[in-house]
């Protein structure tokens, strides 16, 4: 998982429309319906935010990882 899918895990701990709302926009079904079930109760609110975030990863590099390609920098040829 990315660190910006761990920062929206931290953020959906706290208030879980406003972690949906990041990830997915802020008028769209996803984060109404994640704010109903929050008025509903704390626990089916925080579950839907963390399977969205779940369900839709930041995407990384093709490369994956820490490494970074070269592309000639500070080559000599």
């Amino acid at each position: 998982m990315h660190a910006r899918d761990w920062f929206m895990v931290f953020i959906s701990i706290f208030v879980p429309p406003i972690a949906v709302g990041l990830k997915r926009g802020f008028f769209t079904k996803d984060t109404l319906l994640n704010l109903l079930l929050f008025i509903l109760g704390y626990f089916p609110g925080l579950v839907h935010a963390l399977y969205i975030i779940s369900k839709h990863p930041y995407p990384s590099r093709p490369g994956g990882g820490l490494t970074h390609p070269n592309d000639g920098y500070g080559s000599l040829s």
